[in-house]
């Protein structure tokens, strides 16, 4: 349905649960984190489950988004608050300003932000008259919405400003580029519908009858609004995942429905958005010297059972796991989950997510390896899916003949499928679409204990690495979109309670 059809859906769950009575309530809507390619240790529970790196026991994103909005709902009337679960919005407010959402229509928050950030982003074209750009917070109107622009068109749309200073078209003119150092977007994040044009949005649902294609709350919903918007953005197909057939059609309805309904934007000045969506940002921001590091005081170890021994520690980061006396976590890595025994060591800038391993391994740097409990037949087993943290998962082609293009860990696909004795079919690939990448590609072994598991998939990655023959021809295989559809979430669960209790025992025996 994607981010805005689920939106839809939700206010059409609370009307059959609620009657009329839900437009007297006041909503948050998290959208727990699709298919999280680009993120894909969070892709069988949901981003918004994400562990981070502090609390005792760890928080997840869900609460950091709970304690973030916690004084939101006071200041706020009837309607619906909808955000994302991979962004973290950090702000600071003067003593008597409050962030009230108490407008007819849209009204979002709006961060100051560099102009390449505003190209992955949605970007606000403020009205001149209505903002000075001074103070911590200021309630403008929006001109008009732009959905991850290219650098010429916020320049031209008048959407740069120059920081503590009125916005104004940059001096400099300058095309392509990403701007001097003062100069700055307003860029979006969380964003509020009051309830009667939830109502509207909501009539809309029903009279659609079945949704046949993907909807972006974000590009779908605030590109119709403000007086400068027009229904060109309709038809421009460069942001869509999935070009469905009818998504045109169902952006114009959207578009004649919104038109002319008011965007009130909340800018922050002194703020500052994190996204953690992709492996990078989730490496940089938990290992690094990140400035979300320190503004949330980021632990190295959070909740977990480490060997003293250990060293490097201010560059690791260690959530919920049990790593035995002798293993090694090498510089700028993430463990999550897992059970490391003494003879691991792992490399620099890899994420380890839900793995058991108790065999003697050497995981390489910059290697992505998390496992997922499946079911099939009723059976529980294991699957464990190995990449390159740098490797595109969202990348595919249309015909066989074109994958070459698609990279495994610097390794060709069709190289790869040699080394493992795998013809290259239309088999091999388990969407329907013809969309043929490393996230339908059946090449994961499914095997019937969790170390077992993570031992094959290591395999598999060494005789790339290595470029010697490894026989997967004798496995059921599974693509990550089919992991996702037999996941067992719940054998995944009861894995993180074993971690939790013994950490807990452990914990009591020191104090005693």
């Amino acid at each position: 349905l994607g981010n805005g059809g689920s939106t839809l859906h939700v206010l059409q769950c609370l009307e059959e649960q609620y009657g009329d009575q839900w437009t007297s309530f006041t909503v948050l809507v998290i959208h727990s984190g699709g298919y999280s390619q680009r993120l894909p240790n969070a892709s069988a529970l949901g981003k918004i489950f994400t562990a981070l790196p502090f609390g005792d026991p760890v928080f997840q994103m869900l609460e950091l988004k709970l304690a973030m909005y916690i004084d939101f709902p006071r200041h706020m009337k009837p309607g619906v608050l909808i955000t994302c679960s991979d962004d973290i919005e950090l702000y600071s407010t003067g003593v008597t300003e409050t962030i009230t959402f108490d407008k007819p229509g849209f009204t979002a928050l709006a961060h100051p932000s560099d102009l390449a950030v505003g190209t992955t982003h949605g970007v606000f074209v403020l009205d001149p008259s209505s903002f000075s750009g001074k103070g911590g917070l200021e309630y403008v109107s929006c001109y008009r919405f732009l959905h991850k622009p290219d650098v010429e068109t916020m320049q031209q749309s008048g959407a740069v400003c120059v920081r503590g200073d009125r916005p104004q078209l940059s001096s400099s003119g300058s095309r392509g580029g990403s701007g001097t150092a003062s100069e700055c977007v307003y860029t979006d994040s969380v964003f509020y519908i009051d309830h009667s044009t939830a109502r509207q949005l909501l009539m809309f649902y029903k009279q659609m009858g079945t949704l046949r294609c993907e909807i972006d709350a974000y590009g779908d919903f605030l590109q119709a609004l403000g007086p400068g918007a027009t229904p060109d953005y309709t038809k421009n197909m460069s942001n869509v995942s999935k070009e469905d057939s009818g998504l045109v059609e169902v952006r114009q309805q959207l578009y004649s429905l919104l038109q002319g309904t008011a965007l009130n934007v909340i800018v922050l000045n002194n703020s500052q958005f994190y996204h953690i969506g992709t492996t990078q940002e989730y490496l940089f921001h938990f290992t690094a010297e990140s400035k979300l590091r320190f503004e949330l005081d980021l632990q190295p170890v959070a909740f977990s059972i480490f060997p003293d021994t250990a060293e490097t520690l201010d560059q690791l980061s260690v959530m919920q796991s049990i790593l035995e006396p002798g293993c090694v976590v090498g510089p700028g890595s993430v463990v999550e989950y897992s059970r490391i025994g003494p003879e691991v060591s792992v490399g620099r800038g890899s994420i380890v997510s839900g793995c058991y391993i108790n065999f003697s391994v050497d995981i390489p740097s910059n290697c992505f390896l998390s496992s997922v409990s499946v079911k099939i037949s009723g059976r529980v087993e294991y699957v464990t899916v190995v990449f390159g943290v740098g490797d595109d998962l969202k990348k595919s082609v249309k015909l066989l003949s074109d994958i070459h293009s698609l990279r495994f860990f610097g390794a060709s696909l069709p190289e790869c499928l040699d080394l493992w004795s795998l013809e290259a079919s239309d088999q091999l690939f388990s969407s329907e679409d013809a969309r043929l990448g490393l996230w339908t590609a059946r090449i994961f072994p499914v095997c019937s204990t969790p170390s077992e598991s993570v031992r094959m998939s290591l395999n598999m990655l060494n005789s790339v690495r290595h470029m010697s023959a490894f026989k997967l021809s004798g496995f059921q295989l599974l693509s990550v979109e089919e992991m996702l559809t037999h996941k067992d979430v719940e054998d995944m669960l009861k894995f993180r309670k074993q971690i939790y209790d013994e950490i807990c025992l452990q914990r009591q025996k020191e104090k005693s």
